[in-house]
């Protein structure tokens, strides 16, 4: 199959590339070599292609940015998902779309499902909520949490770093969500892609955890003792930031994504995230 990755340098995309590499012939679209805002270097790059498949994961993910600089916000994450939804439309192209939890307000008693309202609550929610408005219905919608790898920044690297620097460390436990690890989400998000398998579907890693479980959870696996950790609640992490600092998207409080719709497709869903947190440990420590 002819395949294009959006966002092909980030988390996501540097473990889709080798994955695809293997059997397909890949194009990478980033900011290298491709502004997705711009609508005619957008057409030029999916007509001239003309990929059978493709994977929009490119986004600005920067949550708090997202609310000082809206507009930024919703022309990567909105109109650029149209640009490819066009560029798509005219090849034949199956698109998978990585979207996010933060599409959810948090306040269900429970694991969301596939076909919960979306009440997002941030800029950073609505703008990837808009680009799900994109999409054709046979095209995917994958929502995936909490992204972790060797690659890019993420929560495992921001703790190791800050464990080299701190005797304690001081992390949320009202928020409650599923770390993800994008080698896994990749390997998934190929499986649904090459089926061509249409609707929304949650994709995240086994077991629920808080910020302060799973930061825990990273300090066992690198050998530290997760007793370092502390629990605190949000409001007194938010009591704590300097007056002047910038503005905070809100958190969903809870964030965890029932996979129902993989389950139910006959898909087994993706493995408990102690074992890829694991692997990503070990690898980061050997760099």
């Amino acid at each position: 199959m002819r395949i294009v990755v959006t966002g092909s340098k980030g988390q996501l995309g540097s473990e889709l590339m080798p994955l695809l590499e293997r059997h397909h012939d890949v194009v990478g679209l980033d900011l290298h070599n491709c502004d997705l805002t711009d609508r005619d270097a957008v057409l030029g790059a999916i007509t001239s292609v003309a990929p059978d498949l493709v994977f929009h994961g490119a986004a600005f993910t920067a949550v708090d940015r997202c609310e000082s600089e809206p507009e930024t916000a919703y022309r990567v994450n909105c109109l650029a998902t149209r640009f490819i939804a066009d560029g798509a439309r005219r090849v034949g192209a199956h698109v998978v779309y990585v979207s996010t939890d933060y599409v959810f307000d948090g306040t269900k008693d429970g694991p969301y499902l596939e076909w919960d309202e979306p009440n997002p609550q941030s800029v950073y929610g609505r703008s990837k909520l808009g680009g799900e408005r994109e999409l054709d219905p046979a095209w995917t919608v994958a929502r995936t949490s909490w992204v972790c790898s060797a690659h890019g920044s993420n929560m495992v690297k921001t703790v190791l770093k800050v464990a080299a620097e701190r005797d304690t460390l001081s992390f949320v436990d009202d928020q409650l969500g599923h770390p993800t690890f994008a080698g896994d989400l990749a390997a998934m998000l190929v499986r649904v892609g090459v089926a061509r398998m249409p609707g929304v579907f949650h994709v995240t890693n086994a077991g629920a955890v808080s910020w302060y479980g799973f930061v825990r959870e990273i300090m066992a696996a690198a050998g530290h003792d997760p007793d370092r950790v502390q629990p605190i609640s949000t409001a007194q992490f938010e009591a704590g930031r300097p007056p002047d600092a910038p503005p905070m998207a809100p958190r969903p409080a809870n964030s965890v994504l029932e996979n129902f719709a993989l389950r139910h497709s006959g898909i087994e869903p993706l493995r408990d995230f102690r074992e890829p947190l694991a692997e990503v440990v070990a690898r980061l420590q050997a760099d």
